[in-house]
């Protein structure tokens, strides 16, 4: 496909969702709009759009790319069961907590519980880690548009990313959360539909019909999905399950991103129907993912092509395999399909990422959702600063990595980003399950910081400490732990016992 042809679509894309925004956001702009959608989403409108939001570019590029490697093939789908339990331990804990607190932000319930220090510290940890994992997620995508369409014009990548990052403030500033759930069910639409449909030319392309596939697939050395070989190493099962678990618990259920769409719906029994029936989608997709995974490994068998090398350091990337057989080996037809699946998937994360920034800045650290403030004209027009602000941290954290360009940098980040969520985890933890005490909360950020730097440490020398053992996921359970050991001993009995 022609990067003209790319970009007009691209630009058709984008024309749909800002129209989408003007309309939906015409009547009402307003905070409580922008935050909450006005608590009156649809739970089957937010349970689809979810899944946008949950799967990024990075999952519909890097998932399927991983999958060549002996050591990994499905071992991702182990990780991914992990995730439905977590999902359904959200519904059933969190979920009622935040609905009976009737909150804007979740970070509220720190303050309410171990004080505005903790609050505080909270908020910033999400802050920090959302604004790394989004830009990384958008970078990878960038990586690819920039290849494909935007060389081929001459442009820079500094003003593809400054052109990405400012076509979804265009349709998120006004509306926010009201928007997002309007356009990320229609993003995620063309994301389920690139997946399926990806599937279904790529089997034709091999001869196949979609029982022979996935009976190809079966019996590929590509479709391995349980892991019990060797518990020391990152694949084993437990591992995944666990680490799958808990990341699911601080990513998504301590998240204000994810969680703000929960949110939206009218009441607590709406928002579970929400969680459940997206747990189910959730895992159903990922096995797509998996399975085109396998199916672009045999293509590019059959067809003699190579995993394409990065444009600077000249190293195999498995992330560019499946653009590169989209764009230069099929049809028109399923070049426009994954467009739109990858375009679907990662403007989906980005756009609720940066409106769920901007709710986290405004509400808690600016008292937006204080009645004093409701009324004040002015807070919509410093909530538009707030997301043109968190819109260029976004594009200089973009630059950062692209500077670095390593791949192991974008392992670094996701794993950064992993390691800051340990502190919520354990925050939370202690706020839920140590009833009778609080903490001094003056002394909560050095335990936010600690607690993260020894299992840095930790990690870097596992190996050496514990015979060969190598950390994976489940890494967040040490940081979540030592964070809850830190807050145990900055304890003190609280004067009442707490009701959440």
């Amino acid at each position: 496909m022609k990067p003209l042809t790319i970009l007009l679509i691209i630009i058709i894309y984008f024309g749909i969702l800002i129209l989408i925004s003007n309309i939906v956001s015409k009547k009402d702009s307003g905070n409580d709009a922008f935050f909450k959608a006005n608590k009156n989403s649809k739970w089957y409108l937010v349970a689809f759009g979810m899944i946008g939001t949950a799967l990024s570019g990075v999952t519909f590029i890097s998932v399927p790319g991983q999958v060549g490697s002996p050591d990994i093939q499905f071992k991702y789908f182990q990780f991914v069961l992990g995730n439905a339990i977590g999902f359904i331990l959200i519904a059933k804990v969190l979920l009622p907590l935040y609905y009976r607190m009737n909150l804007t932000s979740i970070y509220s319930y720190i303050e309410q519980r171990l004080g505005h220090v903790a609050y505080k510290t909270a908020a910033t940890i999400f802050l920090i880690s959302r604004t790394i994992g989004s830009a990384a997620r958008l970078y990878l995508v960038v990586i690819v548009l920039q290849r494909y369409v935007f060389n081929a014009f001459g442009v820079p990548f500094w003003v593809t990313v400054l052109i990405s990052l400012g076509l979804i403030f265009a349709y998120t500033y006004r509306g926010g959360l009201k928007t997002i759930i309007i356009t990320d069910t229609l993003q995620t639409l063309f994301l389920v539909s690139s997946v399926i449909f990806t599937i279904y030319f790529i089997c034709s392309s091999l001869d196949y019909n979609i029982p022979e596939a996935f009976e190809a697939v079966k019996e590929s050395s590509y479709s391995k999905i349980f892991f019990f070989e060797d518990w020391l190493k990152s694949n084993y099962f437990w591992k995944q399950i666990l680490g799958g678990i808990f990341v699911t618990l601080a990513m998504v259920g301590l998240d204000q991103d994810l969680m703000q769409k929960n949110l939206s719906c009218k009441n607590i029994g709406e928002a579970q129907k929400n969680m459940f029936t997206f747990t189910g989608i959730f895992v159903v997709i990922n096995i797509f993912f998996l399975s085109v995974g396998a199916l672009l490994y045999m293509y590019a068998e059959k067809n003699g092509i190579s995993v394409p090398l990065d444009a600077v350091t000249g190293k195999p990337r498995t992330d560019l395999l499946f653009p590169e057989i989209a764009f230069n080996y099929l049809t028109l037809v399923p070049a426009i399909v994954f467009l739109l699946g990858l375009t679907a998937a990662t403007f989906a994360t980005t756009d609720s990422a940066l409106t769920a920034l901007t709710t986290s800045f405004c509400v808690d650290f600016l008292g937006m959702d204080k009645a004093e403030n409701a009324m004040n004209p002015n807070m919509v027009r410093t909530r538009h600063l707030v997301h043109i602000g968190f819109s260029l941290l976004m594009f200089l954290v973009i630059l950062v990595i692209y500077l670095l360009n390593s791949d192991a940098v974008v392992g670094l980040i996701f794993k950064v980003a992993a390691y800051t969520y340990g502190p919520l985890l354990g925050l939370y933890s202690f706020g839920l399950f140590m009833k009778t005490k609080t903490v001094n909360d003056r002394y909560v950020p050095i335990i936010c910081i600690l607690a993260p730097g020894i299992t840095f440490l930790i990690s870097s020398y596992s190996t050496e400490l514990f015979g060969n053992y190598q950390f994976a996921e489940e890494l967040i359970i040490l940081n979540g732990g030592l964070t809850f050991l830190g807050l145990l001993l900055i304890s003190k009995k609280a004067t009442t016992q707490t009701r959440f």
